[in-house]
C-alpha cells in the first residue's frame, strides 16, 4: 500500500507552503505501510518560534484554501517548538531546529520511502544550502 493520491495532493502544498516561509529540510515520507493513522509525514523546522508559527499559519491558510483541508487536531501551538498539524491523510511536523535534531523524527522513519516534492521546495532548499539569492 502507498500513500494516496488526495495524500500526495496535500503533501505537495504543505511543502510549498513551508518552503514559502522558508522552513529548513522539509522532508516527506510515506507511512502508510507502518501506521493505519495516516499515510504521510511531513517534517520541517525553522530556527525560532516566530517563524515555526509562520509556517503553521502558512501551511493551515494553503491546505484550507488549496486543499480543502482543516487540521482534525492540532498540538504545541502554544509553545511554538513543536507543533504538529493532524489532517488524517497527512501529519505535518513543524519543529523549531533544536527540537528537531534532539527528537530526530528522520531516524525513526527512515526505512519508510521519502515522498517526492515539487521542485520549487527542492529548488529553495538547494539556493538557501549554498547560500545563492533566489
Amino acid at each position: 500500500m502507498t500513500a494516496s493520491e488526495r495524500a500526495a495532493q496535500l503533501v505537495r502544498i504543505a511543502a510549498e507552503a513551508a518552503g514559502d516561509k522558508l522552513a529548513d529540510d522539509i522532508l516527506a515520507y510515506d507511512v502508510s505501510e507502518q501506521l493505519v493513522i495516516t499515510d504521510a509525514f511531513v517534517l520541517c523546522s525553522a530556527p525560532s518560534d516566530r517563524q515555526v508559527r509562520a509556517i503553521v499559519d502558512e501551511v493551515e491558510k494553503r491546505l484550507r484554501e488549496e486543499g480543502d483541508a482543516k487540521p482534525v487536531r492540532r498540538e504545541g501551538e502554544r509553545e511554538g517548538r513543536w507543533v504538529l498539524l493532524d489532517y488524517a491523510e497527512i501529519i505535518v511536523h513543524i519543529q523549531h531546529e533544536e527540537d528537531r535534531m534532539f527528537y530526530a523524527l528522520e531516524r525513526l522513519w527512515k526505512d519508510c520511502p521519502l515522498l517526492e516534492l515539487p521542485a520549487s521546495v527542492t529548488a529553495h532548499q538547494a539556493a538557501r544550502a549554498v547560500g545563492s539569492p533566489e
